[in-house]
Parts: structure tokens; sequence; C-alpha cells
């Protein structure tokens, strides 16, 4: 485990910030593409996309309570079993345990649920919304647990609106604001279908900035190729004059190439302002496949 052990030496937590140790998902780790470490002070958390043997699991815990003596518990979530709870491998789980990020919380689901409730890798997207919501009105579609509500209040936004079909995850949204202190007399929680809010949500706006960051496949609610092009459609109903658009493309079959693509021809008045990526600590092998955050500006 020399070569995982290196790596993760080079991600340590620093504060009480959480961390990723380890992004094998992103095939730069010959043996390790199946492997994520994360880190939840006081909790390291593992995920695999395929069994591994009880031996190797015991070698892995040992190298991460050398390398993070802080840990108080090592938690595995196997990805590859369909609605497998997660298990503690070693130490205890605390009953509450939050993302800390930038000087803000977002508590986790980390026993009950195989997606923890935060997505590390979208912290860029995070800072870029919380630098650019000063007195702005904020659309965050999909918005899921709200973490980017919480950055565009903390930013200074003076309206926020989430829309999300998952009540229970808007609830934790709810909960996430609390947690930081956050004034919610601006803020909506709305489960609704997207594509069944549209004269909802016009009435609410326009909108200063955008927020969609969907997953690449929701069933029958939203699929990339099919779906972006829908909604690209439509968003100019929403955007007030000058407006942007945050669009964070993750997935895998996708590269930034469809993203810009769908924008020239279907939303031309937009263009590129910036093009981000998740940083140092995902690698990847072949970035166009990874996570793409494209910021979006209209013409005044």
């Amino acid at each position: 485990m020399q070569s995982l052990l290196a790596e993760i030496q080079t991600h340590l937590p620093h504060g009480g910030e959480s961390r990723r140790l380890f992004h094998g998902r992103g095939h730069c780790f010959p043996g390790y593409d199946d492997l994520l470490i994360d880190w939840f002070q006081p909790v390291i958390l593992i995920t695999l996309y395929r069994a591994r043997g009880a031996e190797w699991l015991q070698q892995l815990v040992q190298v991460l309570r050398q390398v993070i003596p802080q840990a108080e518990g090592i938690l595995l979530q196997e990805r590859f079993v369909r609605n497998s709870p997660s298990r503690l491998l070693w130490g205890c789980l605390p009953e509450d345990v939050v993302a800390v990020e930038a000087g803000l919380s977002y508590r986790l689901r980390l026993a009950d649920a195989q997606n923890i409730g935060f997505f590390i890798d979208m912290a860029a997207g995070r800072q870029l919304v919380r630098e650019r919501s000063e007195q702005k009105r904020v659309l965050n579609l999909f918005a899921y647990t709200c973490s980017f509500s919480v950055a565009a209040l903390a930013g200074g936004a003076r309206q926020v609106v989430n829309l999300d079909m998952n009540r229970s995850a808007l609830e934790l949204g709810r909960y996430n604001h609390r947690l930081n202190g956050l004034d919610k007399r601006g803020v909506s929680f709305l489960p609704l279908e997207l594509f069944r809010s549209f004269s909802k949500l016009r009435k609410l706006g326009p909108f200063d900035l955008i927020v969609c960051d969907p997953p690449a496949s929701q069933g029958k609610s939203f699929n990339a190729e099919r779906d972006w092009p829908k909604l690209l459609r439509r968003l100019p109903e929403l955007l007030a004059p000058g407006g942007e658009v945050l669009a964070c493309l993750n997935a895998h079959f996708l590269s930034p190439d469809f993203i810009q693509s769908q924008f020239a021809e279907l939303l031309p008045a937009a263009q590129l302002a910036e093009a981000l990526q998740p940083g140092p600590d995902f690698p990847e092998s072949a970035p166009e496949k990874g996570l793409w955050i494209m910021h979006y500006q209209l013409a005044e």
C-alpha cells in the first residue's frame, strides 16, 4: 500500500476542514480505481466501488490510523451493493458529523444512506457562488441539501429559491441553514419537479444567478443528454438581464464540449466566463471525464 500511503500523505487534513484524502476514481493510481477516502472530522469515510477482502480492509485501516491519528472512527460505504448501509470498520461514529468547508458546516447522513448529503468535490462551485451572490436573487435548481444556498447566503444573497423533488433532502437543507445561523426569511424550499414548475419560478424571479447542478441521470426526471437542451431553452424565462448561470456537469460519458455546444446553440447570449474543476485533491487521468463547473454570464 506504499503508493496509496504516499498519496494520502499529500492530502492530510488541516484544521477542521473536510478533505478528499484519496481519489482513485480519477484512474491515476493503478489498482485503486474503485477507492475514495474522505475526511469529515473526526471520521474517515472509505467508499468502495467493488468488493475487497477483509485482510485488505484491515491493512487499510491500519494505514489510516497511522497517518491520521486524530480519527475517532473509520466507516466503510460499499457502493457496489445497492442500498447497502455503511458499516463501521474501527472506532465509533459520533451521532452528529458535519462537513466543514470555508467556515461553513453541512450535516452528513453517514450511517443511513449511500448518498451522505454533501458532495465534497463541489467546493470550487460553492466558492464561486459565495463570491458572486452579494445582493443577488439566486435560484438553486436540483438543490438537494441546499449547500449552494448556504454558500449564497453566506455571500450576501438577498433571495434564494431552492427546488428539488426530494422533500427529505430539502429538510436537511433547512437544517443546514440553521446550523450556520443564516436568516431564512429570504429563502424558499420547493419540493417540486423542475419542468412542471416554470410558471411558479417565473413569478418568483427573475434571478441574477441560477445554479444548475443536475444528476447525470435521475430516472424519468432528468437525463443529461435529453434534458440539458430542454433546460437551456427555458432558462431565459427566469434570468434577469446580465444574469449568470453556473452549469455543473458530472457525467463521465459527456465532456465539457457538450455543455459548451449546448449553450452556443440554445443560449448564445450567455458567454463562458470561467471553467473550473475540483482541484488537486481530485486528480483525473482524463480531465474531460471529470466534474466540470461552467460559469456563464449574459450580456446586459
